[in-house]
Parts: structure tokens; C-alpha cells; sequence
């Protein structure tokens, strides 16, 4: 009997071995095939036999074990009806709440102002705006507004009178529900290009950008309802 833990940690290091010789064997594969994956970040086995995931960032591709065929899309798990890549994908773009740079938002407060939400958004975003007129209907939450001015140059001219405004929220507000156009206004917006680094270190592409307090991320703008389940899941998970 003494000789099985000698047994098992054997069998145990020879796994391992084999594993880190296949990471190698892809990325040199890989790497010798197509230039642009020469910087892969992680290699990692995949739920499916003979599959492995190939990271770059927050890009990811699969792989055979020899690095001879390579797929972009999406792995779906048929059994748990799960797309296992969106999930994957979720987990690397999670945001720690509390490593926000909260001081570069100004808050608006619906309630209470209990629950906690940052939004990043441009000024010129249609559906920026279709959001704002759904988060009326959200109360109890306080919401870090982000301005995140990406479409245009225009929505850096209104990102920087809004911020620059003696009422940012009310500013803010005026603009996206009643088309009023914030008065110009000039200050520090060096905040304004603190949020642009930080969006572009956390792959923040498309607005509105939605963090919950619990890490969780949505890009897009989503209603109401589907807001008062994330913050429930939210507040849930940090008991």
C-alpha cells in the first residue's frame, strides 16, 4: 500500500509533463504557421475531446492537439445548452468593481441609490439613449456614469461640456432624454482620457457598457427587467 501515493504522484507529474509538452507542440505550430499568433497569452484543454483553446488577449481560437486546423466561433455545450465561449469570454472580461477609477464618473442617483451600477457611454449613442429612458423605470441604484466619447469627435466636444458642467448629471440628463445640447463649457477632462485608457485595457469596444457590482459585464444596451435581475444577482452574490 505504501507504494500507491509513489504511484499516484508519478502518474500524476507524467501528466503534467505530457500536458505542458502539447502546449508547446501548439504554439510552436502555430507560432511557425501564422505570424499573428506568435504572442499567444494561455493553452488550455477544452470540455471536448482532442480540443484545445488558443488565447491572445481576450481573442480566442481552438485547436487540434497538433496545431494543424484552427477554428474561430463559438463552442457550444448541446447537453447543458451553454455557450461555453460567451462564458469563458465573460470571465476574462470580468471588471473588479472596486478597481473602478470611480473618481473619472459623475454619479446619478434613481432612489435609495442602494444598488450600484457603472455604465460607460458616449453622448451620440442611439442606444445610449434607448438605456437611459429604460433606467427611469430602475430605482433604488446609484449609477457611475463613465464618459466614454469613442464615436466621433463630436461626442468629445459634448463629453467634455457635459463633465466640464456645474451639474454634470443634470447635464447629462437634459442631453439624453430631451435632446437638449449641453452648453459649452471648458475644465480638466483628463478624466475623459483616463476612461478611453481604461476602456481600451479592458476591451470596452462598444457602448453602452454595463458593470455590475458583482464583476459582471454586458456590452449593450439591455431593458429594465433584465437590469433589476442583474443587480439582484448582484447584491446575492456579495452575501
Amino acid at each position: 500500500m505504501k507504494l500507491l501515493p509513489t504511484l499516484l504522484a508519478a502518474a500524476t507529474l507524467c501528466l503534467g509533463l505530457n500536458a505542458s509538452a502539447q502546449e508547446a507542440a501548439i504554439r510552436k505550430t502555430l507560432a511557425e504557421r501564422i505570424p499573428q499568433l506568435q504572442q499567444i497569452d494561455e493553452v488550455r484543454t477544452t470540455p471536448m475531446k482532442g480540443l484545445y483553446e488558443v488565447r491572445i488577449g481576450t481573442d480566442l481560437f481552438y485547436t487540434d492537439a497538433q496545431g494543424n486546423y484552427l477554428i474561430q466561433g463559438e463552442l457550444i455545450d448541446t447537453k447543458a445548452r451553454r455557450n461555453l465561449t460567451e462564458d469563458r469570454l465573460n470571465k476574462l472580461t470580468a471588471v473588479d468593481f472596486k478597481a473602478l477609477p470611480l473618481q473619472d464618473a459623475f454619479t446619478i442617483v434613481h432612489g435609495k441609490g442602494e444598488r450600484k451600477l457603472a455604465v460607460f457611454e458616449d453622448p451620440n449613442c442611439g442606444y445610449c439613449k434607448r438605456f437611459e429612458r429604460d433606467m427611469q423605470n430602475v430605482d433604488n441604484v446609484t449609477i457611475y456614469l463613465f464618459l466614454y466619447p469613442i464615436l466621433s469627435p463630436d461626442s468629445a466636444e459634448k463629453s467634455r461640456n457635459i463633465w466640464c458642467a456645474k451639474d454634470r448629471a443634470a447635464a447629462w440628463t437634459d442631453h439624453m432624454l430631451r435632446d437638449k445640447t449641453p452648453a459649452a463649457a471648458s475644465c480638466d477632462t483628463a478624466a475623459l482620457q483616463r476612461n478611453l485608457a481604461f476602456g481600451r485595457k479592458h476591451k470596452i469596444t462598444g457602448t453602452p457598457t454595463l458593470i455590475f457590482a458583482d464583476g459582471s459585464r454586458v456590452p449593450g444596451a439591455i431593458g429594465a427587467q433584465d437590469v433589476e435581475k442583474r443587480l439582484a444577482a448582484a447584491a446575492a452574490a456579495d452575501k
